[in-house]
């Protein structure tokens, strides 16, 4: 091999006070796991000199603990786009202890490239190998990992020797041209290939390659489907078989988009067990657990994403089947994965989670009570602006009912009535297609309300006033402020907001 052979230590040396890092992965795999750390050692070293030590972080989504926690921890972090996950990064955001830019996440690659973050000093890429014309096979996600290789001043490599050789082949790697040059993307499927199986360096910028031994997946598997969880995915599902009798969708279905955590867990089995639905294909960003069992099942036929977002166990047990997999399933870029092109184009059905939605469909995916970061908008914009069908969910209550995830008006908009046609509880299905506001609200209140909310809701609307949309100032956010007062919203009490 042509590259020098650096410990974790080393290569942390070539980082310098405020540099610009680019990393790979796309949520927790992928990342680099042992040069991060050493940067969070350099950083805390620094400090204790006297000397300010701080870098900006770019990556696919969001990272891990050796790189979003560790440099948290070291207080290492200025500047974090486009996503994140880890609750010690975003405590420090929230107390505004670094800037963070919350950013879409198909758009992350190429505003860099377009210049709009200044130049990146420092790429740091997992891969599986890396041969001496710079080709190289990465790990368990792709990201922005592409781009990052192209606009680097220098590169750090990281080989994982815990990534089998049977990776290989299971990427496809395209970056689009930039306009005015660019070109049509040509995928017109989920299984069409665009690029290639390896992703490039110029080996001159290669600084030296880590060697590195850190397991791949998530830590532990998603929390097992419950009651509501389970009539959230039966819900779904009852949706889109009627959207296929009511042809309103092909009966040979079309491709879906899932996001990630319990909800999405929950619809995933409930594909698996609807057999109105027939075989399917995925166009997401991640997959995770239960998409394992589908491909191995054949329930799902192909899926194309941008991350294995697997637990431990069931990374192990992909590989284990990787022979019975490999032609079924791609990871590429974000912006490919995500690309509003392509998801316009192959009819996407799209369905993520929100934090909260109000009566009129405005939906609150990031912000707890307004203000405090979640995790960010990620990735779904990109799907909800551009689906076929676009469909959020959530629990009906929260907190044994103290909270209502339907509400007046909510405290943050991440998505707005225009991009919103399904919102789905485990109380029922509320179709906002073909309705104006204040049809949309009474559909969102008695389908998909908490019964013990209703009441309140429909008090809600008919002391509001105005014209299209009809609101009450006065009382818009009470829900929020009598759980701020009295930790439960179903306290609320309308006379004690309205103006005297």
């Amino acid at each position: 091999m042509i590259y020098p052979v650096l410990t974790p230590e080393e290569a942390a040396e070539y980082v310098q006070n405020g540099f610009s890092i680019g990393i790979s992965g796309f949520t927790v795999p992928g990342n680099p796991k042992v040069v991060p750390p050493a940067i969070a050692a350099k950083a805390r070293r620094e400090h204790e000199a006297g000397r300010e030590f701080k870098v900006n972080i770019f990556s696919g989504a969001s990272s891990n603990d050796f790189t979003d926690g560790e440099l948290s921890r070291a207080h290492a972090i200025n500047f974090r786009a486009p996503y994140q996950s880890l609750p010690e990064l975003r405590n420090r955001i929230n107390a505004h202890e670094l800037h963070y830019n919350d950013r879409h996440l198909s758009e992350m690659a190429q505003e860099f490239r377009y210049g709009f973050y200044g130049k990146m000093d420092l790429a740091i890429i997992e891969v599986q190998s890396i041969d001496d014309n710079g080709d190289m096979v990465l790990g368990t996600a792709v990201g922005n990992s592409p781009t990052w290789l192209q606009v680097a001043d220098k590169v750090i490599i990281e080989i994982n020797d815990q990534i089998p050789e049977s990776i290989r082949g299971l990427h496809d790697n395209y970056v689009p041209l930039d306009p005015p040059y660019r070109r049509e993307i040509p995928i017109y499927k989920a299984s069409d290939r665009a690029g290639t199986p390896t992703a490039h360096v110029d080996p001159k910028k290669v600084l030296g390659v880590v060697y590195s031994s850190k397991p791949l997946g998530k830590s532990s598997a998603f929390t097992p489907v419950d009651d509501t969880t389970r009539s959230i995915g039966r819900n779904v599902c009852n949706f889109l078989i009627n959207e296929m009798k009511q042809g309103r969708m092909p009966k040979t279905f079309l491709p879906i988009q899932s996001g990630v955590g319990n909800i999405a867990n929950a619809v995933l089995d409930s594909l698996d067990t609807s057999t109105e639905i027939p075989p399917f294909e995925m166009y997401t960003e991640v997959v995770q657990d239960s998409v394992v069992k589908l491909l191995l099942s054949g329930r799902c036929k192909f899926a194309s994403t941008c991350s294995m977002t697997f637990s431990h166990e069931a990374m192990m047990d992909f590989f284990a089947n990787v022979d019975k997999l490999h032609d079924k399933l791609l990871m590429r870029p974000s912006e490919i994965s995500n690309n509003p092109e392509v998801i316009r184009r192959i009819g996407v059905i799209s369905m993520n989670t929100a934090i909260e939605c109000d009566i009129f469909g405005n939906i609150n995916s990031s912000h707890v009570s307004g203000t405090r970061l979640m995790n960010g908008i990620g990735g779904s914009g990109d799907f909800t602006r551009n689906a076929y069908v676009s469909i959020f969910m959530c629990p009906s209550i929260k907190k044994d009912g103290a909270i209502s995830t339907i509400v007046p008006m909510v405290t943050h908009v991440d998505h707005t009535i225009h991009s919103v046609d399904i919102i789905v509880t485990d109380q029922g299905v509320a179709d906002l297609r073909f309705k104006d506001p204040i049809q949309a609200a009474e559909e969102i209140i008695e389908k998909a309300a908490h019964p013990m909310y209703r009441p309140l809701l429909r008090e809600y609307l008919k002391l509001s006033k105005g014209g299209h949309i009809v609101q009450n100032l006065d009382l818009a956010l009470s829900f929020h402020r009598t759980l701020m007062a009295e930790g439960d919203m179903s306290k609320t009490d309308y006379a004690k907001f309205m103006a005297k």
